[in-house]
């Protein structure tokens, strides 16, 4: 199959079932995305980059630390980074260190004090996962969800696997009617929908 091709067909796959949502972010698990596309491109390699010492991140005092991934799928390579950050998408860096933001107290929005822990192999392990999701995105999987989608792009119709898998998101809480609608839906998919 030609590069191209597997974008494509990547690039239109709901991965809406397999997603979380953390903090308002929306997540895609790396085991189903890795999966997904070794059955669609059992060649497909990736690569966790080795920096000094063979550590699998460079680290920057003022900046915190960064890990990196490389994706080759029928001889095309993308690279692909990402920081390692807390739950609160804050950079985490070597030693804690304090931040000012907003919080509330007694119903009223104040300014307080949050901490921001050192990086643990814990947390570099959960960014390079992360980042090797990221990097399979950049040939279509899940890409959608990067631009603050909830679907991918409409295809001329969905299909019946497709349908029921926006129908189970749909229940999940993770879609809305209305993304469902941007499809060009059967007569009897539109009846379905309506009755939920």
């Amino acid at each position: 199959m030609d590069i191209k091709d597997i974008i494509k067909k990547l690039k239109h796959l709901d991965v809406s079932s397999k997603t979380e949502t953390k903090q308002k972010l929306t997540y895609l698990s790396w085991t189903w995305a890795w999966d997904e596309v070794l059955k669609n491109c059992p060649n497909a390699t990736y690569e966790v980059v080795k920096h000094e010492k063979g550590l699998p991140y460079v680290y920057d005092e003022l900046t915190g630390y960064m890990v990196f991934t490389k994706v080759t799928i029928e001889g095309l390579t993308h690279e692909m980074w990402l920081p390692v950050m807390d739950g609160a998408n804050k950079a985490m860096k070597d030693k804690p260190y304090s931040y000012e933001g907003n919080g509330w107290e007694n119903g009223k929005r104040v300014k307080v004090t949050k901490t921001v822990e050192s990086a643990s192999m814990f947390d570099i392990n959960k960014t390079i996962m992360r980042c090797l999701t990221k990097n399979l995105a950049m040939f279509g999987l899940g890409l959608y969800i990067y631009a603050g989608e909830d679907l991918p792009e409409a295809l001329n119709e969905l299909t019946k696997d497709r349908f029921e898998s926006a129908l189970k998101a749909l229940g999940e809480g993770k879609t809305t009617k209305e993304n469902i609608l941007k499809f060009d839906l059967t007569k009897e998919q539109e009846e379905k929908l309506n009755k939920i």
